[in-house]
């Protein structure tokens, strides 16, 4: 018998590979620097733009600052300042007002419009775009246009009110009717909000309405048990933004009244507006811009903390099922 042959067994060592050189880099680093770079003009803006910006108004608000000096730090003065300011608080009242009135009927009129445009009849989408068109205009030119309709002798207005048997008043130039008219201005720019009622809306099963309707429940039910809580939470975001908005609006009120007569349109932004660019007092005007950023804060905490109260949403709905 042979003797058995052993298997023959080679070994291969592996290659090393080849010292890439530093200026050849990975695809993954590649990559990496390539989102970098995209991302450094927007990182850039928001450093430069957004909170250096705040961070300098923070340390102001502590300073007297006119804009032609060096700031000489004063501590808490400014503050103290504000609580014995009588225009400070007048600006607040008429900024509570005008939020107060503002912001409801803004509401309300954009979801009955937006009910309305959800509609499926011809040309409905020609209707939705000229009522979103205004929200892209420019907020002076709005205004200006505004101040026309709004003028005692020649204005669109009066002139459509002679018509029917009333004087109409002087709008713009009368303690009674300068912040009423302002708040009308509000729903100029009412489009966006449509628009955001109306991904709400479509966003309903119809299967509901039709079972409602099988039940015997009429047009306003479906609309209070139905349409209603099924688009709380595009309420809540709407009444986010409404607040933060109206607590921020200057253009109108600069360019329709300028804060008159007699200070009965002077909102908050336009008291701060004063301080920083018409008396140089821009320390005083950062401390103001706290206040009204600390402002905004707790309404919106407080609307975030009412909440679970009133706002309902589609996974909280399943999981109750």
């Amino acid at each position: 018998m042979s003797a058995l042959k052993e298997p023959r067994v080679t070994v291969t060592h592996a290659r090393a590979a080849p010292d890439r050189p530093w200026w050849r880099l990975s695809v993954s680093a590649r990559e990496a620097i390539d989102c970098y770079v995209f991302m450094a003009p927007a990182i850039l803006g928001l450093l430069l733009f957004w909170l250096g910006p705040m961070l300098a108004s923070v340390l102001l608000s502590f300073t007297s600052y006119d804009m032609l000096g060096s700031p000489q730090w004063t501590g808490l003065e400014n503050y103290r300042q504000l609580m014995g300011d009588e225009l400070f608080w007048k600006s607040l009242r008429v900024s509570g007002i005008y939020s107060l009135v503002s912001v409801p009927l803004v509401l309300a009129v954009s979801l009955l419009l937006a009910v309305l445009l959800n509609q499926k009849i011809r040309g409905m989408y020609f209707f939705r775009s000229i009522y979103y068109l205004p929200t892209v205009m420019s907020g002076v030119a709005v205004a200006m246009l505004w101040r026309w309709m709004f003028n005692s002798e020649y204005g669109v207005i009066n002139a459509f009110l002679s018509k029917i048997g009333i004087q109409g008043p002087q709008w713009l130039q009368t303690e009674q009717w300068a912040l009423p008219a302002l708040i009308v201005t509000s729903l100029w720019t009412i489009g966006g909000s449509i628009l955001i009622w109306l991904a709400g809306l479509q966003g309903i099963p119809e299967e509901l309405y039709e079972s409602a309707e099988i039940d015997g429940a009429g047009r306003w039910r479906r609309f209070r048990h139905i349409t209603i809580p099924m688009i709380s939470h595009v309420t809540f975001f709407n009444l986010v933004l409404g607040i933060i908005g109206a607590l921020q609006v200057f253009a109108e009120a600069f360019v329709l009244t300028g804060g008159g007569p007699n200070n009965s349109t002077l909102l908050l932004s336009l008291y701060l507006y004063r301080n920083a660019f018409q008396y140089l007092k821009m320390g005083y005007a950062s401390a103001i811009a706290w206040v009204m950023f600390l402002i905004v804060l707790l309404l919106t905490l407080l609307v975030f903390r009412s909440a679970p109260f009133w706002v309902h949403y589609e996974q909280e709905r399943r999981q109750t099922r």
